[in-house]
C-alpha cells in the first residue's frame, strides 16, 4: 500500500469543495481557497496523481432511470481461499448492477449494494451471482425501503 500523501489545509479546503460538487470551477476554488487558479490546478493533479481523488463521477438518480430498489446482500462462502472465491469476484466486477462490494468481517463474507428495477431482475442476477457458484454457502437480502443518507464524502 502506497503511503498517504501529506495534506496540508489548503489540500484539505479544496477536497472538502470538490466533495460537495466536483464541477466547481477552479478559479472559484481557487477564491475560496485564497490560492490562485494555477496554484489548485496543480494541487488537484497532486492528489490526482497520489489516488487521493480517486474517481470524478456524476451521482445519478437511480429511480428517475428506472432503477428503484436499492439491495444489499451479505455473501458467505464456504472456502476463502484465493482460487475458489476467484469466480465470485470476477463476476461481481463484471456485473453492473453491483454497485459496491466489501469484503466484510463477522457472519458473512462478502456485502453488496445492488441497483436494480424489479424484482425478476434480482432473481435473474442473484442466479447469476450466487446461483451456480458451489462455493457460496448462502446469501442473505434486504431491500432498502427508504435512503436517510447517501454519500461517499470522507470527514476531512
Amino acid at each position: 500500500m502506497a503511503k498517504p500523501p501529506v495534506l496540508d489545509d489548503f489540500d484539505r479546503a479544496i477536497l472538502a469543495l470538490l466533495q460537495q460538487d466536483n464541477s466547481t470551477p477552479q478559479r472559484e476554488i481557487a477564491e475560496a481557497v485564497y490560492l490562485s487558479a494555477p496554484a489548485v490546478q496543480r494541487r488537484i493533479r497532486r492528489l490526482q496523481d497520489s489516488g487521493v481523488i480517486a474517481a470524478n463521477t456524476a451521482v445519478l438518480d437511480a429511480r428517475l432511470l428506472g432503477r428503484p430498489l436499492t439491495l444489499i446482500v451479505e455473501v458467505r462462502v464456504i472456502s476463502e481461499q484465493k482460487a475458489k472465491v476467484a469466480p465470485f469476484k470476477q463476476r461481481v466486477q463484471e456485473e453492473p448492477a453491483v454497485q459496491q462490494c466489501y469484503s466484510i468481517t463477522g457472519d458473512g463474507d462478502f456485502l453488496l449494494v445492488l441497483s436494480v428495477a424489479s424484482m425478476e431482475e434480482y432473481e435473474a442476477l442473484s442466479e447469476r451471482l450466487f446461483g451456480s457458484d458451489q462455493n457460496v454457502e448462502r446469501f442473505r437480502t434486504s431491500v432498502a425501503l427508504g435512503t436517510l443518507k447517501r454519500s461517499f464524502a470522507i470527514p476531512l
